[in-house]
């Protein structure tokens, strides 16, 4: 296939390719084999930290290319021979301090972890078991502050999300990125990073120039790669069951992920550049 004709296509794994059992179904595992066997590009576009992220991208049968991970802060090179299955291909990181001083003032309750360059997590108190994967490792607050991380996450199980906007609206963190899932759940990057600056980054890498570009995700902190996506004159799916924001950020609203949208997406991928 000419470089011209081939799609790039960054999909959330959360809510998206998978339940949130964890379950993939053969109809979505059947169509990302069919666009990846006419070689277009397909990337995972996961908020999971690279270890976290790795298992379903493996279920998957990726074994080459790259996958962007902790929203945007990291992104990977697979590798079948790398013991990991995959090596950091490129990871920004900034300074917690501040921004967990302010947090920590304001929402003194709240669980707090960090994510290290190694893609492991120290936090303060327990999250759940799925959260922060293998590599975790409890620590006092104090200690959390010290060094530069890929991310800090922030769960607050005293708030719902609409609370927890209003508060984050109230701190005003300008010197970082930040998305709030569902849950009261904040996950803070570098600043301008997010899923859509990493996909760039390898749009660049994979001199993929054309405007064929599709994304398909669920979450809030995947409206920064949807308006990348349109900027490029791209599309922009949200899930069924996503936020109504979400939904208002995409060019499309794709079937839930229980009704396999992402297949449906993907089976109507040769019929997109006709969409205006």
């Amino acid at each position: 296939m000419a470089e011209d004709n081939k799609w790039l296509i960054g999909i959330d794994i959360d809510g998206t390719l998978v339940h949130d059992d964890g379950y993939l179904s053969e109809s979505v595992l059947a169509q990302i084999n069919r666009v990846r066997d006419l070689g277009h590009h397909v990337f995972v576009a996961t908020g999971r930290a690279a270890s976290n992220a790795y298992p379903v991208i493996k279920q998957l049968g990726i074994d080459t290319g790259h996958a962007v991970c902790s929203n945007g802060a990291v992104t990977i090179k697979l590798d079948a021979a790398h013991p990991k299955g995959f090596s950091i291909h490129d990871i920004k990181t900034f300074d917690p301090a501040d921004v967990l001083a302010r947090l920590i003032d304001t929402v003194p309750n709240a669980h707090f972890a960090v994510e290290d360059l190694d893609g492991g997590y120290r936090f303060n108190k327990p999250f759940p078991s799925y959260a922060l994967g293998d590599q975790n490792v409890e620590t006092p607050l104090e200690e959390l502050l010290h060094h530069p991380v890929s991310r800090v996450v922030v769960l607050s199980p005293d708030h719902d999300v609409d609370q927890f906007l209003k508060i984050m609206d109230e701190v005003g963190l300008q010197s970082v990125s930040y998305a709030i899932g569902y849950t009261a759940w904040l996950d803070i990057a570098p600043k301008g990073i997010d899923k859509g600056h990493a996909l760039n980054q390898l749009r660049d890498n994979y001199n993929h120039t054309s405007n064929r570009v599709a994304v398909i995700g669920d979450g809030r902190n995947d409206i920064e790669m949807f308006q990348w996506a349109q900027s490029l004159g791209g599309h922009a799916f949200a899930m069924g069951q996503a936020p109504e924001e979400v939904k208002m950020a995409a060019s499309a609203v794709t079937a839930s992920v229980t009704e396999d949208g992402v297949a449906q997406v993907l089976m109507s991928l040769e019929g997109l550049e006709f969409i205006q």
